[in-house]
């Protein structure tokens, strides 16, 4: 037999550590995405069962309702804690995509910081609007 069709040893890159001492970030990160994605179920099954099938559905849902479910601090909270975790467990997500996909380190620090910008401009906005919310208007 010859040995001339058989490949050479397979040359595995080393895997990106930018990191020069050891830390827990990414085990936290990990336990914070199956956490949160645990709560998020309950919030967002809670959410849709309240708004889309109790006491007559989605056609009672308008302007006096909203303003009614968030003069209560429990609904503020609520919804509160819908939109952060929401937006952290996605950012989260997407932090991870952009590290396994961009392959140069300046795109990298470029996307990741557009993403948190971006959720923390979204986090921020819908706190100031529970927290704010004027059913008063016109």
């Amino acid at each position: 037999m010859s040995t001339a069709s058989q490949p050479g040893p397979v040359s595995i890159p080393a895997p990106r550590s930018r990191t020069r001492q050891r830390s827990n970030y990414e085990l936290y990160s990990w336990l914070f995405m199956r956490v949160s994605g645990i709560v998020l179920v309950f919030l967002v099954l809670g959410h849709l069962f309240i708004m889309n099938i109790l006491d007559g559905g989605v056609q009672r849902i308008n302007f006096a309702f909203v303003a009614g479910r968030w003069s209560s601090p429990f609904w503020q909270v609520w919804d509160l804690m819908m939109l952060w975790l929401a937006m952290l467990h996605g950012t989260n997500g997407m932090r991870t995509i952009i590290n396994d996909y961009a392959e140069r380190d300046q795109t990298r620090f470029w996307l990741k910081m557009i993403l948190f910008v971006a959720a923390g401009f979204i986090i921020l906005l819908g706190t100031l609007v529970i927290f704010t919310f004027d059913p008063n208007i016109g």
